[in-house]
């Protein structure tokens, strides 16, 4: 294992090597390993050649060579003559140059201008805001990068097109921190602006972060999208904010239920300026009636009930729509055509309802006494000859006892 190790270290040393190789001007990202090469030297020892070093960490030429000893852990010459940094840091920034002496005795010098990088994090944007106001001016967000270096710079972008603070409409508060211990940068870049009244009604803001170092590329925020509300002057001063893209829809009656042949009146609310143009729509459908902000549907019959809603349209803002609202007709009927008319629909089903329930009772009523006096004639009828026989029994019983009562007057004459 020690010694594919050691391979792969010489295979790192030899392509940063290979990369260093013809370029006077270098950049080492902080924390990985440089390797300069000493042009003009032997490849084998041995060398006559001597490094000389003037960085952040030299108060003056800092001399190395192959028969002296590493330089800590900063520094160290290789068996090909090379320098190897194991990890640079922002101390090793500065020049290096070394002195090669060939075995023909042919001088070579080589010299190389270090500077290190850090690549920060995204940046992001803090405490955005919720709501820009027009015509004031307003706090945007902070846009933060940390750990970078250089230091570098932001910008903020509307709409993705740069912005350029003027000290009026747009003004920028930056401030630079450097960590005393890593050396890296933090920056803060507040953004304030003051929207103009009938702009964009949904401006995107977005921060980009640019290292200070060539062919390094931007890092970019998310982009954040605000609304814009606007001031508006209802004969004095200056009234609330509201929201420029906020249409509403008032009907009257507020239920939308309008009685057969009623009026109804629907206003489309949009408090921009100047005022929008106001077109109509129902049920999904746009109606061929010119701008107007207040719709009139007077004797109102079925081909007027429906949805109905307005879009206002504003050549700044575009067009927004509002929400929909229902019409529809209330069913009445006419007062003494029912028991209960006055009532409304409802009623007047019950009383009709009542009234037929009534009518067969009475009907039943009817057929029950008319049943019962039948009835009680039949029973009469039935009555009549068992009087009669009786009757008649009566008769016989008296004729028998008068006949004995008269023979026995007879017997008792002369």
């Amino acid at each position: 294992m020690a010694t594919g190790a050691t391979v792969g270290a010489w295979a790192l040393v030899l392509s940063l090597w290979g990369a260093a190789a013809g370029s006077r001007n270098l950049t080492a990202q902080i924390g990985k390993p440089l390797v300069l090469n000493c042009k003009g030297a032997p490849k084998k020892p041995p060398q006559q050649l001597e490094w000389k070093l003037n960085t952040g960490r030299t108060e003056a030429w800092k001399v190395l060579s192959p028969q002296g000893g590493p330089w800590d852990s900063v520094a160290r010459v290789l068996p090909n003559g090379s320098l190897l940094l194991p990890a640079i840091g922002i101390q090793d920034e500065g020049t290096f140059r070394c002195r090669a002496m060939s075995q023909n005795g042919k001088e070579t010098k080589s010299s190389y201008q270090v500077r290190v990088y850090q690549i920060p994090g995204k940046p992001e944007i803090v405490d955005p805001a919720s709501k820009l106001t027009a015509g004031v001016p307003n706090k945007v967000g902070t846009c933060v990068s940390e750990g970078g270096y250089p230091a570098g710079t932001l910008s903020w972008h509307l709409d993705g097109k740069p912005l350029i603070p003027d000290g009026k409409g747009v003004s920028v508060k930056e401030e630079t921190r450097r960590h005393p211990e890593t050396g890296l940068f933090t920056l803060r870049s507040e953004l304030m602006v003051t929207p103009a009244l009938g702009g964009a009604p949904h401006p995107t803001f977005s921060c980009s972060f640019s290292p200070g170092l060539p062919r390094r590329r931007a890092l970019h925020t998310a982009p954040i999208q605000l609304s814009v509300w606007g001031k508006q002057r209802w004969g004095g001063p200056l009234a609330r904010p509201v929201p420029l893209e906020e249409v509403q829809l008032v009907v009257k009656p507020e239920s939308g239920a309008v009685a057969l042949g009623g009026t109804v009146t629907l206003t489309c609310e949009a408090p921009t300026q100047p005022p929008p143009q106001i077109h109509w729509i129902k049920d999904g459908t746009p109606l061929p009636l010119p701008p107007s902000a207040v719709l009139l549907l007077s004797e109102v019959g079925p081909q007027d009930e429906g949805t109905y809603s307005c879009v206002a349209t504003h050549r700044s803002h575009g067009s927004q729509e509002s929400q929909a609202v229902s019409i529809s007709i209330i069913e009445t009927v006419e007062e003494g055509s029912t028991a209960g008319s006055v009532g409304g629909p409802g009623l007047g089903t019950l009383a009709l309802a009542l009234g037929i329930l009534g009518g067969l009772g009475i009907v039943a009523l009817l057929i029950g006494i008319i049943m019962w006096r039948r009835w009680r004639h039949q029973g009469e009828k039935r009555k009549a000859p068992e009087n009669q026989d009786e009757e008649e029994e009566e008769r016989a019983e008296l004729n028998q006892s008068e006949e004995p009562e008269a023979a026995e007057s007879n017997a008792g004459g002369p």
